[in-house]
């Protein structure tokens, strides 16, 4: 079943309009600004293992403890910048994905230098096919397996498949002309 379709069963209401707000506004939507591609690329990290409601749940905290997704300040993270991650409750305390997120930032720096941003890269390597595609997350960045690399690219409006043609939703994101069109 699709994400569009899932969500009209949710109960109770609150997580259905949780998940509603997510897919009618962000999900399938392109996003244009590096810090905020970084701030899904955090979040697709995060959900691994765990349940996409769980990150949309603390997807403020995640905003507020990483600097509102700021490139250039979570490269610059020390050891107790990595610790008082560790121990902030509101956000998924992993290690592995708080080194990711701090490693991930010095990439896109670097990305940015040669490119001239981070949607500049991404632009430069599409069109690809998803096995493509996580090809070279693997080898540019940590901890982006599969399904991590699908839904970022997805969420983005890089790979299509966000929204079921028949979906409301689906012609408002055509019209923000995502890359896939292409």
């Amino acid at each position: 079943m699709s994400y569009c379709l899932a969500i009209e069963g949710m109960q109770p209401e609150s997580r259905k309009e949780l998940h509603k707000n997510y897919h009618d506004h962000y999900y399938g939507f392109p996003i244009h600004d590096d810090n905020e591609l970084f701030g899904r690329l955090i979040l697709e990290i995060n959900q691994a293992g765990l349940s996409w409601e769980t990150v949309l749940k603390k997807e403020e905290s995640f905003r507020k403890a990483y600097n509102n997704f700021n490139i250039q300040t979570i490269a610059a993270y020390t050891e107790e910048d990595r610790e008082r991650l560790m121990n902030d409750s509101g956000i998924i305390r992993n290690r592995l994905k708080i080194n990711a997120a701090i490693e991930n930032a010095k990439t896109i720096i670097q990305l940015q230098k040669e490119f001239g941003s981070f949607e500049k890269w991404l632009e430069h390597h599409h069109p690809k096919t998803l096995q493509e595609w996580m090809k070279l997350f693997k080898k540019t960045f940590k901890f982006t397996g599969g399904e991590i690399v699908n839904e970022f690219l997805m969420s983005t409006g890089y790979l299509k498949g966000a929204h079921a043609e028949t979906c409301p939703v689906y012609k408002t994101v055509l019209e923000q002309k995502p890359l896939w069109m292409e």
